[in-house]
């Protein structure tokens, strides 16, 4: 199987088709395809971005990817140093309920599996308490051969219905995925430009000129496919950073460096951009994170 920026070829004698990868790192573009897409990271660290959204990844996380969502498993910096020894390892399943198995998810028996995933139609975040469950049920589906892939495939399906309330969404329902692979191509190029430089000190005319456009069009042009203005979508990544290095072990008294290291030259800024987005400081954050890890 061979994935394409936006195109996801899958043989002609399979209706599941499954995946199980160790890597350097994640496909690196923005894509997306026309099935639904569950993967259990079984290890390394990262962003998704989905949709107009980003969401940390790291082991033990599993995500389910709606159709034609474009989506990005961008994997930490220090994946791509050239004397990295860090690999990523996946488990993938993909599918299609339109496709060739549209005669089965027609049946009656799957009309809450159907409605399901009309519901959850960009995808969702699988909660940790409930991921232990179902990483078996993925890995029985790509061990799986002959008739046993579409039994095992439908207890996974049954274990992803019965979260019912329990997921955390990948993106706004009102977010629309409907735009051409060129400029999905033209979005992933922008994206990568800003996943690699944002430590950096990086201007709007930086990052139009990647998409060779003017500030005034770039602007208007990544609005409408993200939903974020350039410096809402570059906030989020650097305090997306800052998350994982508070939670890494990094001191409470090294929030500066942390801020510092994310992009931002003034901890003020910093303090006040990371209050907005996650709804604490980082202080606090640190303190949560640390409370809840005790109780677990």
């Amino acid at each position: 199987m061979k994935v394409l920026p936006f195109t996801l070829l899958v043989p002609d004698d399979k209706s599941v088709i499954s995946e199980h990868i160790e890597l350097p790192y994640f496909y690196q573009y923005l894509h997306r395809h026309d099935e639904w897409q569950i993967t259990y990271v079984e290890s390394g660290e990262g962003t998704l971005i989905a949709g107009n959204d980003m969401h940390a990844f790291r082991s033990g996380d599993i995500f389910v990817i709606g159709a034609k969502l474009p989506h990005l498993f961008k994997s930490n910096p220090e994946y791509f140093s050239a004397d990295s020894n860090k690999t990523i390892k996946a488990c993938s399943v993909y599918f299609n309920p339109n496709g060739i198995l549209a005669s089965l998810f027609n049946l009656p028996e799957m009309k809450m599996v159907n409605a399901f995933l009309a519901k959850n139609k960009h995808g969702f975040k699988v909660p940790y308490g409930f991921a232990k469950n179902l990483i078996p049920k993925i890995f029985n589906v790509h061990q799986a051969s002959g008739v046993d892939v579409v039994f095992n495939f439908l207890k996974l399906v049954n274990g992803l219905q019965d979260l019912n309330e329990n997921v955390e969404s990948l993106c706004s329902d009102l977010y629309s995925s409907n735009f051409s692979e060129n400029e999905g191509m033209r979005l992933s190029k922008i994206i990568n430009f800003i996943t690699e430089n944002y430590n950096n000190q990086i201007s709007l005319e930086d990052v139009a000129n990647t998409a060779f456009m003017t500030p005034q069009a770039f602007c208007r042009y990544f609005k409408k496919h993200t939903g974020h203005t350039f410096i809402s979508f570059l906030n989020e990544v650097r305090i997306n950073d800052a998350c994982k290095s508070l939670i890494a072990g990094e001191k409470a008294d090294c929030i500066s460096g942390v801020a510092y290291k994310a992009g931002f030259n003034s901890i003020t800024n910093f303090n006040r951009v990371f209050k907005s987005i996650i709804g604490q400081s980082p202080r606090a954050y640190i303190d949560t994170y640390n409370s809840v890890s005790r109780v677990n």
